[in-house]
């Protein structure tokens, strides 16, 4: 009887493992593939227009005192390598004035200090990769000479995020 008690537990084991085996293998699966794509960014933005600059004064004997503004801040981001910054004006400024810009570019470049501004596209942030930053200064600096003709205007100075050339 001993006999049959253990033969029957056996049994009885081994069907359990047999089934539990069998229903851990009845287990479907299904799989899917996920496509994925980056796309190259390239964005350049800032944050309003600065104040009027205004020439008002000059040591007698000397050309005016320039007027400077840093009152404005660009952003930037970029997943790409080697890109600059270029900054142009729509139209050449009058005779006897000069309009520079200067870019802060920590942590994102090499700024090429006081640029003065054109109608020709020039750099003024260079070696940029891979990088998002806000809150950059944007510095202006108007000067004049004595030839300068009293008056206004305004110009629209363009900043455009590109390769390198």
């Amino acid at each position: 009887m001993m006999n049959t008690k253990k033969a029957l537990t056996v049994i009885l084991t081994m069907a359990l493992v047999l089934g539990v085996y069998g229903v851990a293998h009845a287990a479907d699966t299904a799989t899917q593939s996920v496509s994925f794509e980056v796309a190259e960014i390239n964005e350049i933005t800032v944050s309003g227009n600065p104040g009027t600059l205004v020439i008002n004064a000059a040591a007698p004997g000397n050309d005016p005192a320039p007027a400077t503004d840093s009152s404005t801040t660009y952003a930037i981001t970029t997943n790409g390598n080697g890109k600059v910054i270029t900054a142009a004006i729509d139209t050449p400024m009058p005779a006897g004035l000069t309009l520079k810009v200067k870019l802060d570019a920590q942590d994102v470049g090499a700024s090429q200090g006081d640029v003065v501004l054109d109608a020709t596209a020039d750099p003024v942030v260079t070696g940029i990769s891979k990088v998002a930053k806000k809150d950059l200064t944007i510095t202006y600096t108007l000067s004049a000479t004595a030839e300068a003709e009293a008056g206004s205007g305004s110009r629209t100075v363009t900043f455009t995020l590109t390769d390198a050339q």
